[in-house]
């Protein structure tokens, strides 16, 4: 790294961005990453303490408001009669402290030069992670210890696979970091790089969220429908190269291809294996939805109705791993998560803030959509409907998805110009 790129990093990292950083390099140590919110929070009061009108003239911080209270308007409304009180009341409850979060992160990042100094540190977090995932595919070992036996967990230790997840919606930082710092060969090396910890990690919705983050940036590169065509064929050929690779050298990569192959059988059997049963728990999902139509059954409630209309005897009830007698944890679909713990009220809540943010993110210009590039990649990815999820509404993921929704909005409005930049420093 130059000398230049580490003395902006070191000024931009000091004290305003600081908190928000916290957030993802924390994000492997469980409840540290409360750290950041925290401090988010220290400095949203001191800032309403100082300037109480503030709000109302920060597009970005407006925006973050908008959707965070289609986010936890959303859950509050399922808390009215939730099948377990105490867990949604909490859970909505622990969604307040995303609001500081969100104002904090506008107000801290108006400026471009914040925006990329972020994405700088974002991208070195990553990349200690990836590099760190090398090491223990290579050795066995690495900073947390001994890799779990059947996946790839990197730093975040043999017990917590969230490795793949977090990578897979992270990666958008790094590759946006190496294509301003190496150009594309850089781009290649790092998207390389990053795929072999995210294919060894085991998760399939990762290896789906990882590819919709190398399909945005291919089309970034590409700049014609015709351009963007090549580099999917030759992307195409260079992932055949490394699967092949992987299927060779991973026993890892080979059994989570073979669990997946049932699905090309054509029955629903094969279908639901290959999903390792996520299929059962899609039906009982839409049952649980039908049931409780108008504002669900409560966000987090959604382990302990599934017992409700689940079949007579439901793998889920006899061996799940989340609780003696309880359903499957959640939904595993973002869209079933919403409509069966939220109902109608929070699905038409979710798809206001959907169309909302899309106006906003066009009505920003092409300067302002091409600033906002990694979290409006990562966002992307993360929510593509198409494909497994973790559940939004718990504490680990949500805080992801609102640290990533934050800096979203903070990059899309962040239109003061940059502090000039005293002689000699």
């Amino acid at each position: 790294m130059s000398t230049a790129l580490s003395t902006r990093l070191r000024a931009g990292l000091a004290s305003p961005l600081l908190p928000i950083w916290l957030v993802p390099a924390l994000l492997p140590f469980g409840r540290s990453a409360e750290l950041g919110v925290f401090l988010c929070l220290v400095g949203a009061v001191l800032l309403l303490v100082r300037e109480p009108r503030s709000l109302a003239h920060h597009p970005g911080a407006r925006l973050f408001l908008w959707l965070f209270a289609a986010y936890a308007g959303a859950a509050l409304v399922s808390a009215v009669d939730a099948v377990a009180p105490g867990k949604t009341w909490g859970t909505v409850a622990g969604l307040l402290r995303f609001l500081p979060l969100g104002i904090y992160t506008c107000f801290a990042m108006r400026r471009p030069a914040k925006v990329r100094a972020l994405y700088m540190a974002t991208a070195a977090v990553v990349a200690i992670w990836v590099i760190d995932a090398w090491v223990q595919a290579l050795t066995g070992y690495g900073l947390a210890g001994v890799s779990n036996a059947e996946r790839l967990s990197g730093i975040f230790g043999a017990t917590n696979l969230k490795l793949g997840p977090a990578l897979s919606a992270c990666a958008p930082f790094l590759l946006w970091a190496a294509r301003e710092r190496w150009g594309r060969r850089g781009l290649g090396v790092a998207f390389l790089l990053a795929l072999g910890p995210v294919l060894l990690s085991g998760s399939r919705a990762s290896w789906l969220c990882y590819g919709l983050v190398a399909l945005a940036f291919l089309w970034r590169e590409a700049g014609s429908f015709r351009g963007f065509a090549a580099a999917c064929a030759g992307t195409g050929v260079a992932l055949a190269l490394v699967g092949a690779l992987a299927w060779q050298v991973s026993p890892r990569f080979r059994d989570r291809v073979a669990h997946t192959l049932p699905a090309l059988s054509g029955t629903s059997a094969g279908l639901d294996s290959a999903l390792t049963g996520r299929l059962d728990i899609w039906t009982t999902a839409l049952r649980l939805y039908v049931a409780h139509p108008v504002n669900g059954v409560g966000v987090r409630g959604f382990r302990v109705a599934y017992p409700s209309v689940a079949p007579p005897g439901d793998h889920f009830l006899t061996m799940e791993k989340c609780g003696e007698g309880e359903g499957a944890c959640h939904a595993h679909q973002v869209l079933l998560e919403v409509a069966t713990e939220t109902g109608t009220i929070g699905l038409l809540a979710w798809l206001a803030a959907l169309v909302f943010a899309v106006r906003e993110w066009w009505r920003a210009g092409p300067v302002g959509r091409d600033r906002a590039f990694p979290p409006s990649v990562a966002l992307f990815a993360i929510l593509f409907p198409l494909n497994t999820h973790m559940a939004f509404y718990s504490a680990w993921w949500g805080l992801l998805a609102a640290w990533l929704l934050s800096v979203w909005c903070a990059a899309l409005y962040a239109d003061l110009p940059d502090a000039e930049t005293p002689r000699g420093a």
